[in-house]
Order: C-alpha cells, then structure tokens, then sequence
C-alpha cells in the first residue's frame, strides 16, 4: 500500500510562490536596501529577520493555544492538526528566532549567547515546542494525541507573555520593545517599513507552511486508519 499523500492544490502553491517572493524582497531589502541605525549600524540589520521570526513564533503558539481550546471543547480532530501543524512551523520560527539573535548578540554584548531573561525565555519556547511534538510522536492513539497536545498547548502558551514582559520584570541586556510599547512606537519609519513588511512576508509564509503541514499530516492520518481498517477485515 503506498501513502495517499495528497498533492498540493493551486491556490496551495501560489501561496507558497508568493511567500517566496516576498521574503526574498523583504530580506533583501532590510539587509542590503534599508539604512543603517547610527547607533548599532551594520549588525542592526540582522533584527530584519530576528524580529518577524520572534513575532511569528509567538503567532504560531497563539494558533496552538486557541485551536487546542476548540479541539477540547468540540473534540474535532481538525482543531488539534491546525495545532500539529502550528507546531511544527513554529519550531522553526522560534530556532531562527535564536540563531538571528545570538549573530546580533555577539555583536551587541560580545557574547554568542548569555542567561538574559528574554534568551532563557525564548529558549524555553523552543524547548515547550520540540516537547509538544516528542509527546505527539510518543502517541498512537488520535484522540488521546490530541488531548495531550492540547493541555501542552495552552500550558505552554503562559510562555508567550512571559517573554513579552521579560525585559520589563528583569533587569536584562535585551532592549525593551520598539514597536510593542503601550506609547508610540520608538522607531524610524525607515526602519519599520522593510521591518513590518518582512512580518507580512513571514506571516504569509507561516500561513503556507501550516497548510502544507496540516494536508500532509490529515494525508497520513487517512493513509493510517486505511492501513488498520484492512488489516482488521484480514483478521491481523
């Protein structure tokens, strides 16, 4: 029996094609078209990438966190593979997330990597999403798959706002937010236009992930349940 993985359709695709386009516009533009800050000059430019994949991880968690809440309130499998597939992209999301500000903190403090607050919290994300997919891995069972992953989900998801505020309840290294703040956002509009563009493109490209992950994912499922089915009228 081969596996009835199901091809992408067009609307699928295009999405994808656009996303493409859009990240490389946007990356290119903040890392070699936009200007440099007259305080932290080149290295700034990396903060193109490291905070639209900061924003998009939180994103994918929010994702999860409501999509578990529906899945135990319903109990429809639909709600916990938007979830398995938030996961999954979230992940990398959240790993670009520390790579992109490890490369800005070794020019900002010196060090690839230092216990602030706001890393250790990140890091922590990161660690909440590779559990809330080693646990889905460990389970056989659909809905108790589904039900695990679902009280990871909204446990983990205290986590978001904890680094939110991270910089504000510790002393930390890690600036406060710029954009974020509950005054007006502290930064040039030269600046926050390729930034919130390359958000736009990052979103976008979460969004094909996610249905990408979550088509692959419902394929599997029925590729599964097909395999017990016959496997039961054989009398295996």
């Amino acid at each position: 029996m081969t596996s009835p993985l199901a091809k992408a359709g067009p609307w699928e695709r295009w999405l994808g094609i656009v996303a493409l386009v859009m990240v490389v516009a946007g990356v290119y533009w903040g890392l070699f078209v936009s200007p440099v800050d007259l305080y932290q000059g080149e290295p700034m430019r990396i903060l193109f990438v490291h905070v639209p994949s900061a924003w998009v991880s939180f994103l994918a968690f929010f994702v999860i966190f409501v999509a578990s809440i529906k899945y135990l309130r319903t109990r429809d499998l639909k709600y916990d593979t938007i979830a398995h597939a938030a996961a999954g992209s979230g992940l990398i999301f959240t790993g670009l997330t520390l790579a992109s500000g490890s490369i800005w903190g070794k020019y900002a403090w010196g060090v690839w990597w230092t216990w602030d607050a706001r890393l250790t919290t990140v890091a922590v994300l990161f660690l909440i999403y590779a559990v809330y997919l080693l646990v889905r891995g460990l389970i056989d069972e659909d809905a108790k798959r589904a039900r695990y992953g679902a009280v990871l989900g909204i446990i983990g998801f205290l986590d978001v706002p904890i680094i939110h505020f991270s910089v504000y309840w510790w002393r930390t290294l890690h600036q406060p937010a710029s954009i974020l703040r509950p005054d007006s956002p502290r930064m040039a509009p030269e600046l926050m236009i390729p930034l919130l563009f390359n958000t736009a493109a990052f979103i976008v490209l979460f969004a094909h992930l996610v249905i990408a992950r979550r088509r692959v994912i419902e394929a599997e499922r029925s590729f599964t349940r097909a395999q017990q089915e016959q496997l039961h009228e054989s009398g295996v």
